[in-house]
């Protein structure tokens, strides 16, 4: 069952004082972007964030799961009305995420 866009336009404000949140549909579900960076997918209307040590350290209670059959293990956050704790949790999250690799130019023949 592909997410509803309501339901990731809810995550993407909840999110805006982490950063420049952005969205990208992907195979029915959505990618979650904070300034360029992917932290996590929406999946069936549930919000899974890449799990990270400092992510662990700030939230251990948090339950893993894995967003799609076949994929690795997400934080899953079922409490997504607390404003503060998933601002928190997404800017020490991209903080010990890699930057994004830089886009190769297409060559013109």
């Amino acid at each position: 069952m592909a997410s509803k866009l309501e339901f990731v336009q809810y995550i993407a404000e909840q999110l805006h004082d982490a950063g420049c949140i952005t969205y990208r549909k992907m195979f029915g579900e959505y990618g979650m972007y904070c300034d360029g960076k992917i932290f996590a997918l929406i999946c069936d209307d549930q919000f899974f964030i890449k799990i990270t040590d400092a992510g662990h350290r700030l939230c251990p209670e948090l339950r893993e799961a894995a967003p799609y059959e076949g994929a690795k293990n997400y934080f899953l956050i079922e409490e997504v009305d607390n404003r503060d704790t998933l601002v928190s949790l997404i800017t020490v999250t991209c903080a010990a995420l890699p930057e994004p690799k830089p886009k190769k130019r297409r060559r013109l023949m």
